[in-house]
């Protein structure tokens, strides 16, 4: 999938025969059995507990429930399945709070830049993907869902058993930590498992939406249960209690919750600080998806490479001022679809910060700092064409309007591992770089 915009290098930064055929195919047998034999050179996606077949009967019978009947079925080069899933049928309307939602085809308003025309409105039915952005299950853009369908990347039961138990698959083992606590040590501080670099804005003003600009990455993963993701938070509620509300948006890479070392679009929501509610993508009932070319959870092609070509996605996630539903939007403005106001408690009404950035899980497997990357796996320092990044951040306010963020904090709990710089231009107004190798002499 081409996503967004192709950047070209140097423009940002803080400093700106028969015989020999059969010889090359015992060169790479030989190789491929070496490999087989390291076991530190792959990560193995396969590897799992025995299951026993109540815990099997368990897991189909919930893959059963999420994985709905398609009107029609895509198989994805990549070895994802795509389901042509009736809109209706989708797996959001199963949620007890939802049974009697009738679907929002498209938002009443969309936002306005400040002093401008209102945004460009794309709706389900138009064409899907920015800027001529493609999925790799489109096979070249020549297969898509049918109208009135929503493709959902179908769930197997290698998925599930990659997870720590049924219960935990698709969602965030997180706790987020309170603000006020980030001056506290790291090792204090990132107890949860989680380390992050972040650029956030107060915690008391009234916000209805969030913008960003992000480039995508391949970052390396450590072991299967870890990740790293960069994605856009919009958040109410309390941090240190169990009514913090949080809709996320981003790219990610996940072997546990996809078996691959893609990256991803994903999204992921929750009303009790990731105790009980929500989860990833469509794995829960929740998130409405009303475009039929964008799966979520599908991954994202080509990526940017160091010293190379940037490739980028934009993401806008907002609140629909008549009706109350935060709807997203992906690349050109392709609508994606909405979370729905009755999920939550505090965003029913507005958020009260957002955050935007990266994260990673540091599980220590080996008793030290994990290798897994954030971001490009370069320091911010590093510059354009090298980090990676954030440009053009944005909010909306209580009159649906979108406005360049003119400031911003930063936090990095382990700057040796990871850590973050904003700045500010014509170009790309705020924006910042982030990232890190994890991993190396100054961090452990």
């Amino acid at each position: 999938m081409e996503v967004g915009t192709r950047r070209n290098r140097g423009k940002q930064g803080f400093c700106s025969s028969s015989s020999s055929s059969s010889s090359s195919l015992t060169t790479l047998l030989l190789l491929a059995f070496f490999l087989l034999l390291d076991g530190s050179s792959a990560l193995n996606y396969t590897h799992h507990k025995q299951a026993s077949t109540l815990r099997l009967a368990r897991i189909r019978r919930h893959l059963d429930r999420i994985n709905k009947r398609p009107v029609k079925t895509i198989q994805s080069p990549d070895g994802d399945i795509i389901d042509c899933v009736h809109r209706r049928k989708q797996p959001a309307l199963d949620h007890p709070l939802l049974k009697s939602h009738k679907i929002q085809r498209e938002p009443t308003l969309t936002p306005a830049a400040r002093g401008g025309r209102e945004m460009r409105n794309v709706t389900a039915a138009a064409d899907g993907g920015g800027g001529g952005a493609r999925q790799t299950w489109h096979r070249n853009g020549e297969e898509y869902c049918p109208m009135g369908t929503v493709p959902i990347r179908r769930s197997s039961v290698e998925d599930v058993l990659r997870a720590k138990s049924l219960y935990h698959y698709g969602k965030k083992r997180s706790k987020r930590i309170p603000l006020a606590k980030f001056s506290q040590p790291a090792d204090v501080v990132s107890g949860s498992g989680h380390e992050h670099a972040i650029a956030y804005t107060g915690s008391s003003q009234e916000v209805y939406g969030a913008k960003a600009t992000i480039n995508v990455w391949e970052p390396s993963i450590e072991v299967v249960n870890e990740f790293s993701l960069s994605q856009i938070w919009i958040l109410s509620g309390s941090f240190d209690g169990t009514d913090l509300n949080s809709i996320e948006a981003g790219w990610q890479v996940s072997p546990e919750l996809y078996g691959d070392s893609r990256p991803r679009l994903f999204t992921y929501w929750t009303s009790d600080a990731y105790q009980a509610t929500g989860c990833y993508n469509l794995l829960c009932a929740g998130f409405v998806q009303t475009n039929n070319r964008i799966a979520i959870g599908a991954a994202i092609s080509p990526v940017s490479s160091v010293s190379g070509s940037q490739y980028d996605i934009t993401i806008l996630v907002w609140k629909d001022p008549k009706l109350g539903n935060w709807w997203m939007s992906f690349g050109d403005n392709t609508l994606v679809g909405y979370w729905p106001a009755e999920l939550f408690t505090h965003l029913a009404d507005h958020a009260t910060m957002v955050e935007w950035g990266g994260e990673v899980v540091n599980s220590r497997s080996n008793g030290e700092h994990t290798s897994t990357q954030m971001g490009s796996g370069e320091f911010a320092d590093a510059g354009f064409g090298r980090a990676s990044y954030f440009r053009n951040l944005e909010l909306v306010d209580a009159d649906n309007s979108l406005s360049s963020v003119e400031s911003v904090s930063t936090l990095a709990e382990n700057t040796n591992c990871y850590n973050i710089r904003a700045s500010s231009n014509g170009d790309w107004g705020t924006y910042f770089y982030y990232g890190g190798p994890g991993k190396n002499p100054q961090c452990r």
